[in-house]
């Protein structure tokens, strides 16, 4: 679905990403990992072309990106949710959902109804502000935006900081449903070891800008963990 071959990137004169390659498969959980400050971020803002790379390439179900404006990215079927969230906290739920629909592939006025399936509480606040949201509830407002998009594949940087636990069960449990009911891949940044070994599928460790493992999920190994995770 998602592959990066030898991807470079330079933020002035630092050397961010460094001949980046790995590949998220049709209907896979991929979880990108590492310590803070390790570049995870930048890979992602790079696949949606928030950031200028530097050499490389990049391919979304066979078609070359890496030159296309974000726009264009998300409208070949890449979904984005920032680390923050990022919503509008001066528009109400239901105008946040509404705004996205201008990036949808497939034109249409109305909003998915999975997403109030997914998450309940966006139907039940749809008249509220955005800002006056929990942290939790905002993150599911946030992934339900995304979701505004028909997205191929969605990117979560983050998505359980900050969150209480139930909500974490309930984004671990709407990211597989979206997997296995909604064809969806998913690129996943997440420091939480339990939440991503319940979730994903496969992984990569990220370390100065470098891949410097990746498997599956069930490969992750203590000394792994011990070496590039721990803090």
């Amino acid at each position: 679905m998602l592959a990066i071959e030898g991807l470079n990137q330079y933020y002035g004169a630092s050397h961010t990403l460094r001949d980046v390659t790995l590949s998220v498969d049709r209907e896979r959980i991929f979880c990108l990992m590492g310590r803070n400050g390790v570049g995870k971020t930048t890979l992602l803002n790079s696949v949606l072309g928030l950031l200028p790379a530097s050499g490389g390439s990049i391919t979304l179900a066979g078609e070359h990106i890496e030159q296309l404006p974000t726009e264009e990215r998300v409208g070949r079927g890449i979904a984005y949710v920032p680390q923050g969230r990022m919503i509008f906290p001066e528009l109400t739920v239901m105008e946040n959902l509404n705004v996205a629909l201008a990036g949808r592939r497939r034109r249409g006025k109305e909003l998915p109804e999975q997403i109030f399936e997914f998450f309940p509480v966006l139907a039940e606040m749809a008249d509220r502000r955005g800002g006056d949201l929990s942290g939790g509830q905002q993150q599911q407002l946030a992934i339900g935006r995304a979701l505004v998009l028909e997205p191929k594949i969605l990117l979560l940087d983050e998505p359980c900081e900050g969150i209480q636990p139930n909500i974490v069960q309930l984004i671990g449990d709407v990211i597989q449903r979206l997997r296995r009911e909604q064809k969806i891949s998913v690129l996943l940044v997440e420091q939480k070891l339990p939440f991503a070994r319940a979730v994903a599928d496969d992984f990569a460790i990220m370390d100065r800008g470098q891949i410097v493992a990746q498997g599956a999920m069930d490969e992750l190994s203590d000394a792994l963990v011990e070496e590039y995770l721990t803090v």
